[in-house]
């Protein structure tokens, strides 16, 4: 069984798509938002005490937003994933923590990454003693929704709709873009395996924000609204360091980004895709 807090989110809810019903189990958020004062492990290994043996717990839900207080995310992207850990491996399930690759990669650090930050760490520890558990940390993920509005996809989106100028900096980052029913592959990959720790869901073949922005407004023929070098180029991003695919994505299958991207963003101005809650 594959039990899944944050059902509501993108990746949980493709997880939840993916496996036939008696194979996955969503429980509300009223049932686990209170899971992460002290002792609050306690609750959670007793709602896990008859979770079929093999059983895993992905812990999808979190809090994105920079914005949001330090407090917020040391709450949600800290406490509530170690409580779970700490509960349901006592009950003898598999814990896997979901990360961004931010947390390698960037130098600087704003809340939602030094949130994840700690968490990594200390999953690496409980891993190190013995705990089955681990931190998948993932890349940019698109479809099965609308992006977030802070996100680079969802400010081009609002450009796009209201046909306002994007402004941009010269968008020498690296990134990967992953469709989500990619990275589910990656997931259900990463699920058979024993693999436990803190890994990186990378295909290898990141792009520049530059070429990504520059395909999709070409596709869309709105390349007269993208103004690159707008804005400065941040100084600490990651311009250079390219992840390398781990031997157990080996044979997942990631769609490539930019006509991907493309394609989602056409289907999101038609409104092919419902946004997210």
């Amino acid at each position: 069984m594959i039990y899944v807090l944050g059902g509501r989110g993108r990746l949980g809810q493709a997880i939840a798509a993916a496996y036939a019903p008696n194979e996955v189990t969503l429980p509300e958020r009223s049932v686990y938002e209170a899971w992460w004062p002290p002792g609050a492990e306690q609750d959670v290994r007793r709602f896990f005490a008859s979770a079929p043996s093999g059983s895993i717990v992905l812990v999808a839900a979190g809090v994105l937003d920079p914005v949001l207080s330090e407090s917020e995310h040391q709450r949600v992207n800290v406490d509530l994933p170690l409580r779970v850990i700490d509960g349901a491996c006592s009950a003898g399930l598999r814990v896997v923590t979901v990360g961004t690759v931010m947390e390698r990669l960037a130098s600087h650090s704003n809340r939602y990454v030094a949130a994840k930050v700690k968490l990594a760490q200390a999953v690496a520890q409980r891993a190190a003693s013995g705990l089955p558990v681990v931190h998948a940390q993932v890349h940019t993920l698109y479809g099965g929704g609308a992006p977030s509005p802070h996100m680079f996809l969802g400010q081009m989106l609002a450009a796009l709709k209201s046909g306002q100028s994007f402004e941009m900096s010269p968008g020498q980052q690296l990134r990967e873009y992953h469709h989500v029913d990619d990275d589910v592959a990656a997931m259900r990959t990463l699920f058979a395996t024993p693999l436990t720790g803190v890994l990186a869901l990378s295909h290898g073949e990141p792009c520049t924000l530059r070429d990504l922005a520059s395909y999709v407004f070409e596709e869309l023929g709105a390349m007269h609204l993208l103004r690159l070098g707008a804005r400065p180029e941040p100084p600490d991003d990651n311009f250079a360091t390219v992840l390398p695919r781990p031997a157990f994505l080996s044979h997942v299958e990631f769609r490539p980004a930019l006509p991907g991207v493309a394609l989602y963003m056409k289907n999101l101005l038609t409104n092919a895709i419902i946004a997210h809650d």
